[in-house]
C-alpha cells in the first residue's frame, strides 16, 4: 500500500521543485556520472511548524532518490522565552530525518517597518548567510496556499496595485534560490502529513496571538469572508495571486522596454514621452527610476509613485516630491529629475 494521500501530496510537490533544481544545475539522467555536476545541496527552512515539518520530511525521502544532498536550517529569532532550546529541538528532529548538514542561526530582530516585517527580513538575511556559507542550490519554504491567500489579503489592504496581490512566487530570491513547492497545498495537508508520520510539530504562539496583523487575518478576517462569501475563498485568492503575477510580469516587462524610449539623448525622464505612456507601464517607469535614484523598494509606495505621476499628467507647476530614501522627484524644463536630495 502507498503512502497516505497527505504525504503522497507533499512528496511530488518537492519531487517536481527538486526535479526544476536539477534541471537549474545542469544535471542529466543519461549523462555518466563522471560528467555530472557536482551534487547540488537544497536547504530546507524549518521553524518545527507543521508545514515546514512537513517540507523537510519529503526533502529527506526525495532527495536522495534524486541525487541530492539535502540539509536544514532553523532560525532562532529570539523573541520568546526558551527560543534557543525549541530551535536545538528542531535541529536534532532534521537530523533524525537524515539531513545533513543541519544548523541553528541565532539573528537579532529590529524594529523597522514592524514586528513582522522585522524578523521576516533577519530570516531571510539570515537564510541568504547560510546558502552562501554551504554553497547551497536552493532554500526550500513551507509557505502553503492558506498563507498565499493572506498575503493577497494584506497586500489588498495595503491597497499597493497588481504586484501586491500577486502574492509570493514559486521562485524567488537571487538566482532562484527561494522554491516554495507549497503553495497549491492547503496548509491541512501539511499538518495531516506530519500526523500520519508521527512527526512532532511545533505551534507558534505568535500564529495565534491577535497582536499581529496577520493572525488576526487567519483567525478572524479569513472566516468572516468564508461565512459571508461560502467556502473557495483560499482557493479563489490563490488564483488571483497568480493571474495577477503573470499580469504584473507582462507590464513589468513592457515598461522595461518603453523606457529606453522616454529617455532623452542623456538618460533623462523626457516628460511628453511618459505622458503617451499607460498609466500602468509609466508608473513603473517612474518606480524603476526612483529605486535606481536610491529610494528603498520595501518603502517606496503607490501613494509616492501618483505624487511623481502627476508631475506628469497634472502639472501645476507644484515643487519637489519628497520620496523614501532621500530622492527627490522634480519637474525641470518638460523632463523629469528623479536623484537623491
Amino acid at each position: 500500500m502507498g503512502p497516505h494521500p497527505a504525504v503522497a501530496a507533499i512528496r511530488l510537490a518537492v519531487r517536481r521543485v527538486l526535479t526544476d533544481i536539477l534541471d537549474d544545475h545542469g544535471r542529466t539522467a543519461g549523462r555518466p556520472a563522471h560528467e555530472q555536476p557536482p551534487s547540488p545541496l537544497v536547504l530546507v527552512a524549518c521553524s518545527g511548524g507543521a508545514d515546514s515539518m512537513a517540507l523537510a520530511s519529503a526533502l529527506a525521502f526525495e532527495a536522495p532518490r534524486l541525487g541530492i544532498r539535502a540539509g536544514g536550517v532553523t532560525v532562532d529569532h529570539g523573541l520568546q522565552a526558551g527560543s534557543d532550546l525549541r530551535a536545538a529541538e528542531v535541529v536534532l528532529r532534521l537530523r533524525e530525518l537524515g539531513l545533513d548538514p543541519v544548523e541553528s542561526v541565532a539573528v537579532t530582530v529590529g524594529r523597522g517597518g514592524g514586528p513582522e516585517a522585522a524578523a521576516r527580513d533577519a530570516r531571510y538575511t539570515a537564510l541568504d548567510a547560510a546558502v552562501e556559507r554551504h554553497g547551497a542550490a536552493a532554500v526550500l519554504l513551507g509557505h502553503t496556499r492558506d498563507d498565499q491567500a493572506e498575503t493577497v489579503l494584506l497586500g489588498l489592504a495595503r491597497g499597493s496595485g497588481i504586484r501586491s496581490l500577486s502574492g509570493m512566487a514559486a521562485v524567488s530570491g537571487a538566482g532562484g534560490r527561494y522554491r516554495r513547492p507549497f503553495l497549491q497545498l492547503d496548509r491541512q495537508t501539511a499538518r495531516k502529513a506530519c500526523m500520519v508520520q508521527s512527526l512532532p510539530v511545533w505551534d507558534d504562539p505568535h500564529n495565534t496571538d491577535p497582536a499581529y496583523t496577520r493572525s488576526r487575518l487567519r483567525h478572524e478576517g479569513l472566516p468572516a469572508l468564508e461565512k459571508a462569501l461560502g467556502k473557495g475563498v483560499v482557493e479563489a485568492l490563490a488564483r488571483t495571486a497568480q493571474l495577477s503575477r503573470d499580469d504584473a510580469d507582462a507590464l513589468d516587462a513592457w515598461a522595461g522596454r518603453a523606457e529606453a524610449g522616454v529617455r532623452d539623448a542623456d538618460g533623462r525622464l523626457e516628460c511628453a514621452a511618459l505622458y503617451a505612456l499607460p498609466p500602468a507601464v509609466r508608473r513603473r517607469v517612474l518606480r524603476r527610476a526612483a529605486i535606481e535614484a536610491g529610494a528603498p523598494a520595501g518603502s517606496l509606495f503607490a501613494r509616492h509613485i501618483e505624487e511623481v505621476d502627476r508631475l506628469i499628467t497634472g502639472w501645476r507647476g507644484q515643487g519637489d516630491i519628497n520620496l523614501p530614501g532621500r530622492v527627490v522627484a522634480r519637474r525641470q524644463g518638460g523632463r523629469l529629475v528623479i536623484r537623491q536630495g
